[in-house]
């Protein structure tokens, strides 16, 4: 008998030895999920996931559930026993938050999302088809499109480090004029085939530490992905800062970028200075350059998307005293 209570505690110690066994323990003690669901929330093969989730299952953390074709599992803490609850708890506490934790949540709750889509949408006849059945209907750049009216249609904006100029593009039909940024003669060349014959966009080399812009000449700056790049944020959101102007309600910066993460790899392989930014850091630099305190928003988590989570943060020009 001692034998056995010793292989049980074994076996329930070792499935605790994987720091993303606790991680998946962790979203399963909020949240009943199937093995598809835990596979994106992870990024991993359903197989590689089954494996963790039945090893979890047969040392006694997890309750499986089998619905139809889909198996769910759950970590509840009144179902273990006193010990192994005594143990998950001190587990638990000591896990901590971090980077690698955020993206979990934040792809966890990309996930929900799409299932309470899949519940709900089409009246439950079409379920997850809906988004195809949209974008056959009326595209893929339906909301986007539909969302960026709300900008004033006489501002002009410059799009900063425009890239193949993804965000020119839909930009392009909604305002008077967009002035497409990039240091990249290569970029710039891939946006002009992109955006076509359009008069409404101009494409300009240049760096954000230096813009080839005047003084108050656009209404809005928008820079997706490129502060991460920058030795120094605050100095370029000074530049961004010197090109706005406030007529017509204008003035406003918008910055998309990583939150904070720990994939220092990004640094060799992709040049990045930076490796994300922090909320304190992102207040500050706007604050240091002129604007306001900036609104900041962090992205639902694509469930299929690999890299770090993101943010959204806009600020106007802070008022003169």
């Amino acid at each position: 008998m001692r034998h056995g209570l010793t292989s049980i505690l074994t076996d329930r110690l070792n499935a605790l030895s994987d720091a993303l066994r606790l991680r998946m323990l962790r979203l399963l003690e909020s949240n009943e999920l199937s093995v598809g669901e835990v596979a994106k929330v992870f990024q991993l093969p359903q197989s590689t996931v089954s494996r963790h989730l039945t090893m979890l299952s047969k040392a006694g953390w997890l309750v499986k559930r089998q619905r139809g074709t889909a198996t769910f599992y759950s970590l509840t803490l009144d179902d273990l026993d006193q010990d192994a609850r005594g143990v998950w708890i001190v587990v638990r506490d000591q896990i901590g938050a971090g980077p690698e934790i955020e993206e979990d949540d934040l792809r966890l709750e990309g996930v929900l999302a799409e299932r309470r889509i899949d519940s709900v949408s089409f009246f439950g006849r079409v379920g997850g088809e809906w988004d195809a059945i949209r974008n056959e209907l009326f595209g893929e750049r339906l909301t986007a499109l539909g969302l960026l009216s709300l900008i004033h249609p006489d501002w002009t904006v410059a799009d900063i480090g425009c890239g193949t100029g993804n965000a020119a593009e839909l930009l392009a039909g909604c305002v008077e004029r967009v002035i497409a940024v990039d240091q990249s003669e290569t970029m710039l060349e891939a946006a002009r085939l992109r955006v076509g014959s359009c008069d409404r966009v101009s494409f300009v080399r240049g760096s954000l530490e230096a813009l080839p812009l005047e003084d108050g000449s656009v209404d809005a700056v928008c820079c997706l992905l490129v502060m991460h790049h920058v030795e120094a944020p605050a100095e370029a959101m000074r530049e961004l800062a010197r090109t706005l102007r406030t007529s017509r309600g204008g003035g406003v910066a918008l910055v998309v970028d990583m939150a904070k993460h720990e994939r220092h790899e990004y640094r060799r392989d992709m040049g990045h200075r930076h490796l994300g930014f922090s909320d304190e850091e992102i207040v500050s630099m706007f604050e240091e350059s002129g604007f306001a305190t900036p609104r900041i928003r962090h992205l639902p988590g694509e469930p299929e998307a690999k890299g770090p989570g993101l943010f959204a943060a806009a600020a106007g020009l802070r008022a003169a005293t």
